[in-house]
């Protein structure tokens, strides 16, 4: 019979390991005095970088973690990936206004161009007036009051009614009407003509040309500042008369004349294209997801499971929050985002950052405006332990069809279950009026509640 050939590297294999093993035999009581096993912190070996991640997403590898573990779920999609018959429904244009159309015509032809039902705009534009319009898209339209509130900057021409001494003067006089200023509507206004206080932060001259007695200035000032009537009060300051002979706005909120600034042609061809050679890149390039105006918000990180729950009106709670940025403040406005990068609410901060980093319950803010649609996820509340209890004693008819207790619920239910929706305990008496607290006190011992009592009087 022939021989079997061992291979060589089995042999090889065994031998390294009698000679490891030896190796471990001689030395382990040396190896053990001089070599230290433990867990050393590493940093780690591949880092995101998040500063090229686009809206909402920027930087957010610097956001403080309040927890990394949650379950994703396939809905929803990033801002700049949504189809595109959502993409636009959830978009804004920055248009630059042509001059003579007012505003609102100039919405309603966007609305026609785009075939949609609703838009909105971020400020009325007078019809002479050029320059920068939000043109806000259906979902987005919910965004226009905040929008509409935000700063806005104008580049205007004043015509001086005389000559005046030198270009310095009128620099002077354009710096000096800076701050909180009283103003009257002028007549051509379609408002009514009350006086009120609007704010100038900063105005500078441009150019001034003495031989015309035309001076170009910038002004940077809060929403509903007339510039018509600034001028006629820089003529006033001077001494000489004035009124305004063009504007442009540069800027309304975060919103410039070099950020995708658009015309009405650009939309009109970029919707062409889209009906008759079925290509959307041009319209993606005209029209931008409405997380592009929250980008300078802070921002709030939720859990997937939490989001349907907050499209319902749900508290924002501190066990859903995935992340959270630094700086925010009480009563700030905060954008609530999803882990892909959708907006999902608009809110007011209850905690700031340092109470967020110390607490793991409590309400972190509740809601000012609700951008995500509902059922966009699906609906993750109501699986808990006592919630099933609950909806198996409604179909026993142990509970009323609202949950509420009835003649047949038992009494461990009525003591243990507490509704925290109308939760009312004795020590909160004081906050309601005499009357109140006296009808109050008088049903919850008809209806047998004691303290904690979680009937609704």
């Amino acid at each position: 019979a022939p021989e079997r050939v061992r291979p060589a590297g089995g042999s090889a294999k065994k031998r390294r390991k009698k000679e490891k093993r030896a190796l471990l035999d001689e030395d382990v009581a040396d190896i053990q005095h001089t070599e230290e096993f433990l867990i050393k912190p590493e940093s780690r070996v591949a880092q995101l970088d998040t500063s090229q991640w686009p809206l909402l997403l920027k930087n957010f590898d610097k956001l403080n973690v309040m927890t990394a573990h949650y379950t994703p779920l396939p809905s929803g999609a990033n801002p700049l990936k949504r189809e595109i018959s959502e993409y636009v429904r959830s978009g804004f244009i920055n248009l630059d206004k042509p001059s003579n159309p007012s505003s609102h015509e100039v919405v309603a032809w966007i609305r026609r161009i785009l075939r949609v039902e609703k838009t909105g705009h971020s400020g009325t534009l007078d019809p002479k007036v050029t320059g920068c319009l939000i043109v806000c898209i259906e979902r987005a339209t919910r965004l226009v009051k905040s929008q509409q509130s935000a700063g806005k900057e104008y580049v205007g021409i004043v015509r001086l009614h005389n000559a005046i001494e030198s270009e310095a003067q009128l620099a002077r006089a354009i710096e000096t009407l800076t701050g909180a200023l009283f103003q009257r509507p002028p007549l051509i206004a379609a408002v009514k003509r009350q006086l009120r206080v609007r704010t100038i932060y900063e105005s500078k001259l441009v150019e001034y040309d003495p031989e015309r007695r035309l001076g170009i200035f910038w002004v940077s000032c809060e929403a509903g500042t007339y510039i018509r009537t600034l001028c006629v009060h820089l003529g006033l300051l001077l001494g000489v008369g004035g009124q305004m002979q063009e504007l442009r706005r540069v800027r309304s909120g975060i919103m410039g004349e070099k950020d995708n600034m658009v015309t009405m042609h650009d939309v009109l061809d970029a919707q062409w294209q889209y009906d008759n050679n079925k290509d959307d890149s041009y319209l993606r390039r005209v029209i931008l997801p409405l997380e592009k105006l929250l980008t300078s918000h802070k921002r709030l990180v939720m859990k997937d499971s939490a989001v349907n729950a907050i499209c319902y009106g749900a508290k924002i709670m501190l066990p859903g929050v995935l992340r959270y940025e630094d700086g925010i403040e009480l009563n700030q406005e905060i954008v609530v985002i999803t882990t892909k990068g959708e907006a999902i609410c608009l809110a007011i901060a209850l905690m700031t950052t340092a109470v967020i980093s110390t607490c793991d319950h409590g309400v972190v803010a509740k809601i000012k405006r609700v951008i995500m649609e509902r059922d966009t996820y699906p609906r993750k509340w109501g699986l808990g332990p006592k919630a099933s209890q609950k909806k198996m004693m409604i179909q026993k008819g142990l509970l009323d069809k609202h949950g509420k207790p009835n003649e047949s619920t038992p009494d461990s239910w009525k003591k243990e279950y507490v509704d925290y929706r109308w939760a009312v305990c004795s020590d909160c008496i004081c906050c309601l009026g005499p009357w109140c607290a006296a009808v109050f006190l008088s049903y919850r011992e008809r209806a047998g509640g004691g303290q904690g009592w979680s009937g609704r009087p």
